[in-house]
């Protein structure tokens, strides 16, 4: 059975850092495109960044470029979300997807979900 499993949500302040994880079990992810997702409250599921099987990397809106970096670790089949000098405006429930193939778009339709953590940025 895949899961995705994700954890290192919380409450943090404005400027601050918080590192999210994606622990991948029941296959390996090595063909798979692993990325990240947000959906803040009346708003839209919106993509934030996803990597490849050969660490290309593709981010989203501009406003988490800088901020925001996405890396896995194939041993631990897991990836990561390190978040640095959040706002309020990164505010939202942040979900792990995976799907395969090689060619990463922004956004696209992904095979595997996590159930998501909240991570909430305070003013």
């Amino acid at each position: 059975q895949v899961q995705l499993v994700e954890s290192g949500g919380g409450l943090v302040q404005a400027g601050g850092s918080l590192r999210l994880s994606c622990a991948a079990s029941g296959r390996t992810f090595n063909n798979y495109i692993m990325g990240w997702f947000r959906q803040a409250p009346g708003k839209e599921r919106e993509f934030v960044a996803a990597i490849n099987w050969i660490g290309e990397i593709t981010y989203g809106a501009d406003s988490v470029k800088g901020r925001l970096t996405i890396s896995r670790d194939y041993a631990k089949n897991t990836v990561y979300l390190q978040m640095n000098s959040l706002k309020p405006e990164d505010t939202a429930v942040y979900y792990c997807a995976a799907k395969l193939g090689f060619q990463i778009v922004k956004g696209g339709v992904y095979d595997y979900w996590g159930q998501g953590t909240q991570v909430t940025v305070s003013s």
